[in-house]
């Protein structure tokens, strides 16, 4: 894929740009950006990364993949200003929380499309996407996507449906994770910790675990238990996260974020 339009300008558009450029999967000469009003988001972007801001719409039909990555509730008025001018060859992958392949199709078009759902650790080349085609996609053009995806992170391939579920998982955990950590960090603080020895330490913490979890070697449940002592400081914090219902708090967050997911589905 020799040029690249990124349709939106966003926090995910960048990730993926930051990502693709660091990890050298494509050049920043064939990137190329627009959206719907905010220039000077392109110019910083332009500045940053030195990709190319798409001034005339005619050149659209170069484009050998078109990535959609603006608001949900912008794409429709994107795919009606694109929409002349992508070339039937020209292969699309949708970054869009909810929306699904049969409303791209209806907005440009069927062609070979896959959506994905990302997050932005991509910056990092470490992504957790989920991914689904339409059936336009042929096994060579599948391959082509998963090489993009996991040059930065890991890509699993799921039933679109499923991609619902992914956005409230693997889509908003790392908020999740940072929400935690401002947690952490306030209650630190309590203690007299700075907000830096906190977070070194629990950086770590979560870098070990997750390293712990990756081995495979064992169940969440019994490396938990290990930890925990009967009578020691880690039951009663654990004590203390069943008595203020963490369980509960954990799956309303991810069912309302799956259920948001529909929403946009369905244009609400």
């Amino acid at each position: 894929m020799q040029k690249i339009l990124f349709v939106g300008a966003g926090s995910m558009a960048e990730a993926l740009i930051h990502g693709w450029i660091e990890q050298k999967v494509i050049p920043s000469q064939n990137i190329y950006i627009t959206n719907r009003s905010n220039h000077e988001r392109l110019v910083k972007l332009n500045e940053s990364y030195s990709v190319n801001i798409l001034e005339d719409n005619a050149f659209i039909s170069e484009m050998d993949l078109i990535i959609l990555a603006t608001k949900p509730k912008d794409i429709l008025h994107a795919m009606e200003r694109i929409q002349p001018f992508i070339s039937p060859n020209t292969a699309v992958l949708s970054v869009l929380a909810g929306i699904p392949i049969n409303t791209i199709e209806e907005g440009i078009g069927k062609r070979p499309i896959a959506r994905v759902m990302p997050n932005t650790s991509a910056t990092i080349g470490m992504s957790a996407s989920g991914i689904a085609f339409n059936a336009q996609v042929d096994d060579y053009q599948k391959v082509l996507y998963l090489q993009l995806l996991k040059a930065i992170g890991i890509v699993i391939e799921v039933e679109e449906d499923k991609l619902h579920a992914v956005t409230a998982l693997s889509g908003s955990g790392p908020a999740y994770l940072y929400y935690l950590m401002e947690a952490w960090e306030a209650v630190g603080a309590e203690f007299g910790l700075t907000k830096e020895i906190v977070r070194e330490l629990m950086v770590q913490t979560i870098a070990g675990s997750a390293a712990m979890l990756q081995s495979g070697n064992e169940e969440p449940n019994v490396l938990r238990r290990k930890v925990t002592s009967p009578g020691g400081t880690t039951e009663a914090g654990i004590h203390a996260l069943e008595s203020n219902r963490f369980n509960e708090a954990i799956y309303a967050c991810v069912k309302s974020a799956e259920a948001r997911s529909r929403e946009l589905a369905n244009g609400q």
